[in-house]
């Protein structure tokens, strides 16, 4: 693992004396109204595994833009500190991880209280002893120390806080597919290293003001194997049972109404894309939990709450992870095996409702003078049943069948695209010889449509068209990944053109989708009137087109470019999509 020099300054401050280092976070001891700097982080991680460094370990996985250490503690009982050993041992892994939104903080405050208490033997006995518990107290590091008051103004404390995207503006939950940022990048190496079967990310969310306190949502549930649904659901039903029983009033799908601001248009359940966690993990056959405390609860309730769901999620995995393994391993299996197979790739959520009964508030809607449009006023004073429609059943949307053999990646665009399966751990080759016509299939798109503005850094593109068999060149050093693998799921959401996070869909194959090669008018007249001399047909075409189209024959450049289409200096590769399929191995 990476040490850093600031990291060794830091720890090295920490006294080495026989008295217990203090592990009380400053925000408890300000009765959790205030929560501490990152220089806390890393003093606590060094006397966590002072305190206890038979069970503990802090270390480094990844480095800030500006310089901070990224640190992790790993957890268990009987000192397993390592991939090898916790894999050598059949250990379950657990991550669980504070500040991607580093002003949404709970899960630091949560997390360091109920380790504490976890090592003390005052919760949870015997959990670190079945699981390996990877806590990142904060993602988000130079997003944590962008430090004031009112970074999240619908929010009820701490005091300060830090803000929601990384020093280069990065949303790191929009990153996992892509994985722009270096943080997400050194978050996929650590988990590609430890392979966690259980993935939580804790939020808090934004939203209405009403009663419940938190939603815990969970994947697979809808989406990813079918089998291992079943491990999903009983990772949603344990914790919210068990923090139901502390009190809490969970729900399992978010809290954010169908239409904005307005109650009465009740809920959407759905499955995230995976440029989220909870959509990304699932691809990988592993489950991912979203824990969203609600912002208007105080922080004091919040960190309750979510280390209750932290300490449950712990208690879940260390009663059922064996078998939840041996799940997830068979999920591998199959995955190695879709080759031919219909594959979702997006899931839409129907019109089918439930009514159901959701403790709110009082609430008036008027019309605003600031904005023109209905504003909602709620009255905490006066709670409110409200009886609101839910849509929560989820099903496949988009459906592909997964190539017989794999994806082709011609040597142009190797480097690229090697660097994104290397982060994501995907398995490839790269061919050690050209290859003169070989037997693939081929995405050329009737219809490209680029985004009218920038999202996470990227232009994205969305696609119209199929797949057809055609024989190609392929050059030497090109790359072969095959479908025959147990992330064959996310190699299908990398590579198919219309998947939600694909590759293409970011704007990293743009360039094949811009026309580069032009010829000015004066020679775009002659030459159409030089094929339609040659090809009475062409020209009869034209005449219809012209006669019948009323939109073409008022266009110019439409009609120039009906001749253009048809000339040998036509870009064949224009909206050729550079990523091809493959039903037999290279």
């Amino acid at each position: 693992m990476i040490r850093s020099a600031l990291l060794l300054a830091l720890l090295s401050a920490i006294p080495l004396s026989h008295a217990a280092p203090d592990l009380v976070t400053a925000s408890e001891r300000s009765g959790f109204t205030a929560t501490g700097r990152y220089d806390e982080v890393v003093k606590l991680c060094g006397a966590f595994q002072q305190a206890y460094p038979k069970q503990v370990k802090c270390f480094q996985f990844g480095t800030t833009p500006e310089g901070r250490p990224m640190l992790a503690l790993a957890v268990n009982a009987d000192g397993v500190f390592t991939p090898a050993q916790a894999a050598r041992r059949g250990l379950p892994v657990t991550l669980i991880q504070g500040g991607i939104h580093a002003g949404e903080i709970d899960g630091k405050d949560a997390g360091f209280l109920a380790l504490r208490e976890m090592l003390e033997g005052r919760v949870a006995p015997g959990v670190l002893g079945k699981q390996v518990f990877l806590f990142v107290p904060v993602f988000n590091v130079d997003g944590h120390e962008r430090f004031a008051k009112w970074n999240r103004p619908n929010q009820r404390g701490p005091v300060e806080m830090g803000w929601r995207t990384t020093a280069q503006n990065f949303n790191l939950n929009r990153d996992y597919v892509k994985a722009d940022a270096p943080e997400m990048q050194a978050m996929l190496a650590l988990v590609n290293a430890w392979d966690p079967l259980t993935y939580v990310d804790l939020h808090v969310t934004d939203g209405a003001m009403f009663q419940h306190d938190v939603s815990i949502q969970v994947e697979p549930v809808y989406s990813g194997d079918a089998a291992f649904r079943q491990a999903g659901l009983a990772l949603r039903a344990g914790v919210i049972g068990d923090i139901t029983k502390q009190g809490s009033s969970p729900q399992s799908y978010y809290m954010s109404f169908k239409e904005t601001d307005d109650p009465a248009s009740g809920f959407v359940d759905s499955v995230s894309e995976p440029r989220f966690s909870t959509g990304y993990f699932q691809l990988r056959n592993r489950m991912a939990m979203l824990v969203e405390t609600h912002s208007w609860k105080d922080y004091p309730t919040r960190v309750r709450v979510t280390h209750n769901a932290v300490v449950s999620v712990l208690q879940q995995v260390a009663r059922h992870g064996q078998q939840w393994q041996q799940a997830a391993r068979d999920a591998d299996d199959r995955a190695r095996h879709l080759a031919g197979q219909p594959v979702a790739l997006t899931y839409r959520t129907t019109d089918k409702t439930t009514m159901v009964d959701f403790q709110g508030y009082a609430y008036t809607r008027t019309l605003s003078d600031v904005s023109g449009m209905l504003m909602t006023r709620y009255d905490e004073s006066k709670p409110q049943v409200w009886h609101v429609p839910l849509r929560d059943e989820v099903v496949e949307d988009l459906r592909v069948n997964a190539p017989g053999a794999g994806y082709v990646v011609p040597a142009a665009y190797a480097q690229m695209v090697s660097a994104k399966l290397v982060q994501h751990g995907i398995a490839y080759r790269t061919l050690d010889k050209a290859v003169g016509a070989a037997d693939v299939e081929t995405f050329r798109a009737d219809k490209a449509t680029f985004a009218p503005g920038s999202f996470e850094s990227h232009q994205r593109l969305t696609v119209q068209g199929s797949w057809k068999q055609e024989a190609r060149a392929l050059a030497k050093g090109a790359l072969f990944v095959p479908i025959a693998q147990p992330k064959a799921r996310l190699v299908m959401a990398l590579f198919e053109p219309q998947a939600p996070d694909s590759l293409l869909a970011w704007g990293e194959f743009n360039n094949a989708f811009e026309r580069k090669e032009y010829m000015e008018e004066y020679v775009a007249e002659d030459v159409a009137r030089a094929q339609m001399a040659r090809d009475p047909a062409l020209a009869a075409e034209f005449r219809r087109k012209v006669e019948t189209d009323a939109a073409f024959a008022k266009n110019p450049h439409a009609r120039l470019e009906f001749f253009a289409r048809r000339h040998a200096s036509w870009d064949e590769r224009l909206n050729l999509y550079p990523v091809m399929r493959a039903n037999t191995a290279f």
